[in-house]
């Protein structure tokens, strides 16, 4: 299969490229309300914590087992800031690996700090893929916003909204409001998932997906055990097969070295 013909089906067959693969692949997205403060101007101002009348917190959050077709939406306003928090808590205990897209600096600190306030433990070890790092690291796309970026790749785009607004009305408990906030949460981890199938090749340096199969030579990148030669792959003191994922068209180099320089100087 030539490499356009890869990257093809990769793009369409979506999820279908891990099938059978027993790793847990959990996307999510939270979202929060502002903090609430006092302050005497719009510009240069400097907020002290005896201003503070209210924190931020988590207010719901959306989330996707990768290979299944539902979308999980908790909230406060439908389930209770406690319930919302205890579910987004057992999700991450069971998951292997975690997507997001800003995850590493946003979702994933948010959600520590509910999980500490509520008083539990953290969850057990996962492995964190965040993808706007790789976007960054990887191309030079005039903005490297979800929005932008899932658009340009002919992925879609998010769910749009009144903005500033949309927060106020739910705080308020408006129900139409709501519905409104779960559709965009829900969109943007559908956005998400479809963006990490479409960045697979790329998205060296993330969890091994090979370690959750029997078969060594597995792609790490999506854990299909079927892949073709594609050259030689150099490091500082040892060359390897390349191969070619047929399944996602990433590259990757076997485990055992094909040669290597000697560690003793000739004379």
């Amino acid at each position: 299969m030539g490499l356009r013909n890869i990257h093809e089906q990769a793009k369409h067959d979506g999820a279908k490229i891990a099938d059978g693969v027993p790793v847990k692949i959990l996307t999510l997205d939270i979202e929060c309300s502002p903090n609430v403060v006092h302050a005497w101007g719009l510009y240069d101002q400097t907020v002290g914590i005896n201003q503070i009348v209210e924190d931020g917190r988590m207010i719901c959050f959306a989330a996707k087992w990768y290979g299944e077709t539902q979308t999980m939406f908790f909230s406060d306003f439908q389930h209770g800031h406690d319930t919302m928090v205890a579910e987004a808590w057992r999700l991450l205990d069971e998951a292997d690996v975690l997507v997001t897209f800003n995850g590493k600096k946003y979702d994933a600190k948010h959600l520590n700090r509910e999980f500490v306030l509520a008083g539990l433990a953290q969850p057990s070890p996962y492995k964190h893929m965040d993808l706007l790092p790789v976007v960054r690291k990887q191309f030079k796309f005039p903005s490297n916003k979800l929005d932008y970026v899932s658009d340009r790749l002919g992925l879609g785009r998010k769910v749009e909204h009144e903005g500033h607004g949309l927060w106020v009305k739910c705080l308020a408990g408006q129900a139409d409001a709501w519905r409104r906030m779960e559709s965009y949460n829900r969109g943007d981890v559908e956005l998400t998932e479809a963006l990490f199938d479409r960045l697979r090749p790329w998205l060296s340096g993330g969890p091994n997906l090979a370690l959750w199969t029997a078969g060594g030579d597995a792609c790490p990148l999506c854990a299909n055990v079927e892949s073709v030669s594609c050259g030689e792959y150099v490091t500082g003191v040892s060359v390897f097969e390349a191969r070619r994922c047929s399944g996602c068209g990433g590259v990757f180099r076997r485990a055992t070295r094909l040669r290597g320089v000697s560690s003793r100087l000739a004379a």
